[in-house]
């Protein structure tokens, strides 16, 4: 049945709350966000939000989280104040990934759990930054179980696996390419493009130097034509010798013989 209210309900595209408590936090979400933004870029049915305001429930506004990040397999990409279910088909995200900072409360983060496993989320991973722990959960039936071991995880959903070194988490790609912060992408980005520019003075001297060969190959030629120019003016002038003797009735074979 629709739901049909009697008064126009707001759904609110902020909770006024901040997208990160710390430069560590927002990082993490930065870079889990990009990345996986950049994992389905070519992929126009995969939707990809940060601290975006989620409504599973139409007419009920005060049902609501804002994930760190959340994946929604078969959603268009494009812009939205709010992730609002009931005007995408019912589709939950599947996939949600929470970056922890020193505020967040054991309550809160179990709230959060219960919600994404009424909601239906299917994958759901957190990692804490200042103590490097990753924890994750996945959908069996109507629960979410945890998962025993993260420690090279590959997530089902999106492909991508998780390694936990002594130091922090490191994600990767499916075709094993690390995920990467925006500063290390705009230094390789600078170095593609330097090597690029390096590729093309080295094509530009090649080219000089096949040109300056062209160059030296007509001069040869040149000169070659020159040579066999002299040499059939050289023959034509002994035939006329020859002609010329013949008829002063000198022999010229047996001159110098």
């Amino acid at each position: 049945m629709t739901f049909t209210p009697s008064r126009k309900l707001i759904y609110p595209d902020s909770d006024g709350q901040p997208m990160a408590d710390n430069t560590l936090q927002f990082r993490w979400i930065v870079l889990f966000k990009e990345n996986l933004e950049c994992l389905f870029r070519d992929n126009a049915d995969v939707f990809v939000g940060g601290d975006l305001l989620w409504y599973p429930v139409e007419g009920h506004p005060e049902i609501r989280v804002a994930p760190d990040v959340m994946v929604v397999f078969n959603r268009p990409k494009g812009e939205r104040g709010s992730y609002r279910q009931w005007e995408e088909n019912g589709i939950a995200p599947q996939v949600v990934l929470e970056i922890l900072s020193p505020g967040n409360r054991l309550a809160e983060m179990a709230k959060k759990l219960e919600f994404y496993e009424q909601y239906g989320v299917e994958e759901y991973y957190i990692y804490d930054p200042q103590l490097n722990e990753l924890n994750g959960y996945q959908r069996a039936g109507n629960r979410l179980r945890v998962i025993e071991e993260m420690n090279g995880w590959v997530s089902p959903r999106l492909g991508i696996r998780f390694e936990l070194n002594p130091d922090e988490l490191l994600v990767y790609y499916p075709n094993g390419e690390q995920f990467k912060t925006t500063v290390e992408l705009a230094q390789e980005l600078e170095q593609t493009q330097q090597e690029l520019i390096q590729k093309e003075q080295m094509l530009e001297q090649t080219h000089q130097q096949l040109e300056q060969k062209e160059q030296e190959l007509l001069l040869e030629r040149q000169r070659a034509n020159q040579e066999m120019e002299r040499a059939e003016q050289e023959r034509q002038r002994a035939e006329r010798l020859a002609a010329y003797l013949r008829s002063q009735g000198v022999n010229p074979d047996e001159i110098g013989g």
